[in-house]
């Protein structure tokens, strides 16, 4: 088989681990990229936009989105899925291509995360989270023509990316795009 980006398709054919899969691997990203103690006092210090929810908001805001995204992107799969009579399944190719923008997404999704803590680069995690926000509607067109369950499992983590993309230029342009560290003398 080619080298490919997706997810392996039993991940996809599986409703548990299409749910599990990105839950667990956002909250590990998570505990990775937060696990100094210095992240938390850096951040209670950084000026916030109006409506900046408390911290303790975003883990199970989260999970719920994670696992409601991962239950879309199987659904898609079933909904796009052919049996054939030698009792194997092929996938339509909105499905397939859907996986591939579904991966992706989740790809970037990871990325925001090290790119605005870690590195405490908000201006390129600014430019993450718009390349996200154009992959996952690129996605949603794809499901709301095929399978509208999918799309509207996904339009709760839609709205929130276009409020973490606002809590994220707040957070930039507040502190002048630096975090932890000295503003860059104009």
């Amino acid at each position: 088989m080619p080298w490919s980006i997706v997810l392996p398709q039993a991940i996809f054919a599986n409703p548990l681990l299409s749910v599990v899969t990105p839950i667990t691997t956002g909250t590990l990203i998570g505990i990775q990229t937060n696990r100094q103690a210095k992240t938390k006092q850096v951040y209670s210090t950084l000026k916030k936009p109006p409506l900046y929810p408390p911290p303790w908001v975003f883990a199970p805001v989260w999970t719920i989105l994670y696992g409601m995204m991962g239950f879309a992107a199987h659904h898609a799969t079933v909904s796009g899925s052919i049996n054939t009579y030698a009792s194997s399944t092929i996938l339509q190719d909105w499905a397939a291509s859907s996986q591939a923008l579904y991966t992706s997404q989740l790809m970037l999704n990871y990325l925001w995360m090290p790119l605005f803590f870690g590195l405490r680069k908000p201006g390129w995690a600014l430019a993450d989270i718009l390349l996200l926000g154009g992959n996952v509607a690129v996605l949603m067109h794809s499901w709301w023509k095929h399978d509208r369950v999918a799309f509207w499992l996904m339009a709760p983590y839609a709205a929130w990316l276009g409020f973490a993309t606002y809590l994220n230029a707040g957070v930039g342009v507040l502190n002048g795009w630096t975090i932890g560290g000295r503003k860059k003398e104009e």
